[in-house]
């Protein structure tokens, strides 16, 4: 039996299940959280992370190339969440000084005043909707479960070539 022929046995009622949440929760929880801080802080969840990361390094500034690795996103959505920013004067758009071929993102004062005003509005938001439904789940192995779903495979499976 080849890894294709194990890939592709149907899924166990317990995996179908699983995965049925998990679909479901892909969709709610941006939508949830962009209510929570939409309607009081004029964010979505993608702009909320994209000011969170600028907000962690050094002069608050990333390449876009970074800010699409840190969010998840593709640049290409990097790139209008960074426009939407720029829009509401929360983050500016420079050439990077190390290569001016590159652009960063730059985090304002009126962007770092934003995300600080939004935070205690997202620690709430993440309580209510993810932690306290969590209660005596392992936490850790939550997190080890989501980041290796999230992570790039550096080496896709192998597919088996049938040779004329």
């Amino acid at each position: 039996m080849t890894t294709m022929d194990v890939d592709s046995e149907p899924l166990s009622d317990e995996q179908e299940e699983f995965l049925r949440a998990l679909g479901r929760t892909l969709v709610f929880l941006p939508r949830a959280f962009m209510s929570d801080l939409g309607q009081e802080h004029e964010l979505s969840m993608s702009e909320f992370f994209t000011l969170m990361h600028l907000s962690e390094t050094e002069g608050g500034r990333l390449r876009m190339g970074d800010v699409a690795a840190a969010t998840a996103l593709s640049l290409g959505a990097v790139t209008r969440v960074v426009k939407l920013l720029e829009g509401k004067g929360l983050v500016e758009r420079r050439p990077s000084a190390a290569d001016g071929r590159v652009h960063e993102a730059v985090l304002t004062e009126a962007g770092r005043r934003r995300l600080n005003q939004a935070r205690p509005s997202h620690v709430a938001s993440v309580r209510r909707r993810i932690f306290n439904k969590f209660d005596g789940l392992d936490l850790s192995m939550c997190t080890t479960a989501l980041m290796r779903m999230s992570e790039e495979e550096s080496n896709p499976p192998h597919q088996e070539r049938t040779l004329p």
